[in-house]
């Protein structure tokens, strides 16, 4: 779908939204990213006029099917941060934004505890999943970096997404591939293009041809690692988080971590900030990692000390943080008290430390930097592996 370039002064919350930013120069005016809120803006408006009026209304009335949308491109484009707009001057409550292969591993996780209990002998897996969404009352159903590699999921996206769109589930979603691309020679494929045939019914499917990669643009010719401490080493990573942010000075926020949250000292822009014990000197695990690197695509962490047998548990968890980040692609500013060599001072996780300071090195590379987010599904483990907690 394609449709005409726009100004600015589009009314619309979303295009108000960007155009805000844009003025204060926190992003650069694009006209595909103008014509993707506007197409935002449209599903917005359904959704407000769709919603159920009065008590009765709310508890008896399922809500109108609104028509969603899809939106398609490259890489960097600034899919994930329009799509972070919308959701947030969405006003209603009954919404959700989830990365989507943390959504099917929350699916896959309820059929999974659904089989074992008395009750999943003979009913319907998919049903009892879809159950509590229902009773939830969600609208809203914002999925990101949408993408099937594997069977399972391909084969059960129709059967669950058949329920939720027949609830009045309305969908808006981000993928670098358009819908007819989804599972491409996958095993069995003819068995999932059903599913890409309702998908194309309750959705608008757009491309966003945006001109530049602007998660690139961000890290262009930056210096990512600072070393040392006092207020020189604070002010450079400053300056770096008010470049990969357009100026944006962040906000605390929240992470969804299998039904408890992850507090984030600063987010802005796809991006987020922590001190190093916000997330190595707290009872944090791989899964919770896999989520904050599925979160955002950029990561500065402040004042990362020199890890010895003081610090072993901290050392792990660090261990686990950069090799989330890593096979994920995530973007990394950090200031270290020590040179990295220096970093693991640990016997116990001295082998370990190798690989980290390696990844270290490679992720301040120019090449690194350049290169977009990957799925990196096979870094999240199964749906049942247990947190590391020590």
């Amino acid at each position: 779908m394609s449709v005409k370039p726009t100004n600015l002064s589009a009314t619309g919350p979303v295009s108000a939204a960007y155009a805000e930013l844009a003025g204060k120069g926190v992003l650069s005016a694009d006209p595909a990213q103008v014509d993707a809120a506007r197409l935002l803006d449209g599903v917005l408006v359904g959704l407000v006029a769709g919603r159920p009026k009065g008590l009765f209304a709310k508890l008896f009335d399922k809500p109108e099917p609104v028509q969603g949308l899809y939106l398609h491109g490259e890489v960097g484009r600034g899919k994930t941060m329009l799509m972070d707009l919308f959701y947030a001057v969405v006003p209603i409550a009954e919404k959700r934004r989830v990365h989507f292969h943390e959504f099917m591993d929350e699916v896959h996780v309820g059929m999974a505890a659904f089989r074992k209990s008395d009750k999943g002998r003979d009913a319907d897996p998919v049903e009892a999943v879809v159950r509590p969404i229902v009773k939830s009352g969600l609208r809203l159903l914002c999925l990101d970096e949408f993408h099937v590699h594997d069977i399972t999921n391909a084969m059960l996206l129709y059967r669950l997404f058949e329920k939720l769109f027949a609830q009045g589930v309305t969908l808006v979603a981000t993928s670098n591939v358009v819908p007819d691309e989804l599972y491409k020679d996958g095993l069995n494929r003819q068995l999932f293009l059903p599913f890409i045939e309702l998908l194309k019914r309750h959705v608008t499917v757009a491309s966003l041809p945006a001109a530049q990669d602007y998660r690139r643009l961000k890290f262009s010719g930056q210096q990512v690692y600072a070393f040392g401490s006092g207020p020189e080493v604070r002010a450079a990573m400053d300056r770096l988080w008010l470049r990969i942010t357009g100026g944006a000075a962040g906000k605390p926020d929240v992470v969804e971590s299998i039904g408890r949250q992850i507090v984030v000292p600063l987010a802005a822009m796809g991006a987020a900030r922590f001190g190093f014990s916000d997330l190595c000197e707290k009872p944090l695990g791989s899964r919770d990692f896999v989520r904050i690197a599925h979160a955002f695509d950029s990561i500065v962490i402040d004042n990362v000390p020199q890890m010895d047998r003081t610090r072993s548990n901290a050392a792990k968890r660090f261990i686990l943080l950069i090799d989330n980040l890593y096979d994920r692609g995530v973007k990394l500013g950090a200031s270290f008290d020590v040179p990295l060599e220096q970093l693991g001072k640990d016997d116990r996780t001295a082998f370990e430390f190798q690989r980290t300071v390696s990844r270290l090195i490679e992720m301040q590379s120019e090449d690194y930097l350049a290169k977009g987010l990957r799925d990196a599904d096979e870094g999240a483990g199964s749906p049942a592996e247990a947190q590391e907690q020590n």
